[in-house]
Order: C-alpha cells, then sequence, then structure tokens
C-alpha cells in the first residue's frame, strides 16, 4: 500500500491487536465479574469446540492461531478444571481428541451471552457498512500475508 495515509505505527497497532486486546480485557473482566474461573484463551479453545466437539489438538491450533505447545498447556489447564477430556483417537493413538464435559456445555450460553454484550459494546456507533468495510480490508490483509 503505498502513499498510505497512517503515521508509522497507528496502522500496525491496530491490526497487531489494538482493539483486539481491549475487547479481550472487557470480556476478561466480564467474566470476572460473574465468577466465571476461565481466561480468554481458554474460552476461544471452548469456543472452538462449542462449535465442534472432539477436535484433535492440531485442529485446535489452526482454529485459534497458537501453537502446538499453547494449546497442550490450555487444554491440560481446561482438564484441571475438569471442562475437556482427552481422548485418544480410534484411527491413530497418536492424535488426542478433546472433547467438552457436561461442565463446560453449561457455560456456553453464559459466556456467549457474555462476548456478544460485550463486542455491541464495542461496536456501539459503528454502522454496519463501516464494519463491512473493516472486516474486507483486514480479510485483504490476512490474505496478503497468509
Amino acid at each position: 500500500m503505498s502513499g498510505n495515509q497512517f503515521k508509522r505505527g497507528e496502522l500496525y497497532s491496530f491490526i497487531t491487536g489494538l482493539a483486539s486486546t481491549a475487547i479481550a480485557r472487557r470480556l476478561q473482566k466480564n467474566f470476572k465479574q460473574h465468577d466465571i474461573d476461565i481466561t480468554i484463551e481458554q474460552w476461544s479453545v471452548l469456543y472452538h469446540l462449542w462449535k465442534q466437539d472432539g477436535l484433535s489438538q492440531q485442529e485446535l491450533c489452526s482454529a485459534t492461531f497458537r501453537d502446538k505447545p499453547s494449546i497442550t498447556r490450555l487444554v491440560d489447564n481446561l482438564e484441571k478444571l475438569q471442562l475437556v477430556k482427552r481422548v485418544a483417537s480410534h484411527t491413530d493413538r497418536r492424535i488426542n481428541l478433546i472433547y467438552l464435559t457436561d461442565k463446560a456445555a453449561l457455560l456456553r450460553d453464559q459466556t456467549m451471552d457474555m462476548a456478544n454484550r460485550t463486542l455491541n459494546e464495542a461496536l456501539t456507533g459503528v454502522t454496519a457498512d463501516e464494519i463491512a468495510v473493516c472486516k474486507s480490508v483486514l480479510q485483504r490483509v490476512y490474505d496478503n500475508l497468509k
């Protein structure tokens, strides 16, 4: 993008997560206020399992854009909280599939509601057209770099 209109660092700090960090911090605060004892990183793993239970750790890496050691640590901690369980794959015992527990299912509606309220708060005053442009630009940035 030649002749970009941003001061050096403005665009980079936004793209690297200024808005994302603010939303994550607010959501974490909302979880804490409602006595939900999970981190945003743990919630992101649960979120993908709520969409499709029984993903492998490698699939969770791809879905959450995290590396293997990070996912292993997150799954370990979610297991300690009794929110997930590892089950060896029937077709390849080297692969662990991650399944939600009943306790995790109980968190789904409450945390998703908080996430939706937090996102609505973050998008106050932002029009649907502005959101569409933002999504388009960020998708193009992502596509250019993948």
